[in-house]
């Protein structure tokens, strides 16, 4: 009986190790779940998905990636300001996104494509905080595509101000 007991405890010990090996996979391959409200839908040439065919975020997911801090002027506030929140290439990469272009659009169904090739280190975040503070809708938020202005007069052109896009809500990759 006690070798029974004993073969029967080894082999569910071990189904549970094979089953938690499987579990670790199956996260290391996939996003986590969103579990509050949704702030970001990513859609299109991704390959890392948490819903049917996109990548949802909500702001404890949001968080979970690479941080990126950087103070700038803009040409929307008075001063500088300090942003925080993802850079856009980290997200990108996250969702193992692949295509030319992004179509970011607003709340308020603005929208604006921005190339690929933007999305570098030290280039534009996903902001989800000025000066420490989350973003109101009134106040450009939740989410705001945010360049470092001042670290380049590259980021200094109309045509980059036009890819700021605050009251971020989703992202289509495209080839």
């Amino acid at each position: 009986m006690d070798k029974l007991l004993t073969k029967s405890f080894r082999a569910a010990v071990f189904g549970s190790a094979l089953g938690l090996a499987s579990v670790q996979v199956a996260q290391a391959d996939g996003l986590a779940a969103a579990t509050s409200e949704i702030l970001l839908t990513v859609r299109g040439g991704i390959e890392n998905t948490n819903a049917e065919s996109a990548a949802v975020f909500d702001m404890a997911l949001l968080e979970t990636l690479a941080q990126t801090t950087f103070t700038t002027t803009t040409i929307w506030t008075e001063g500088p300001q300090t942003f925080t929140g993802v850079e856009l290439s980290v997200l990108l990469e996250a969702l193992d996104a692949e295509g030319s272009v992004i179509r970011a659009t607003a709340l308020n169904d603005y929208a604006i494509e921005i190339p690929v090739s933007d999305a570098v280190t030290g280039g534009p975040i996903v902001a989800y905080l000025q000066n420490g503070e989350p973003m109101a809708v009134r106040e450009k938020g939740p989410l705001w595509i945010v360049y470092p202005y001042d670290s380049s007069p590259d980021y200094q052109t109309e045509q980059v101000y036009s890819r700021s896009i605050w009251q971020l809500a989703s992202i289509d990759v495209l080839p």
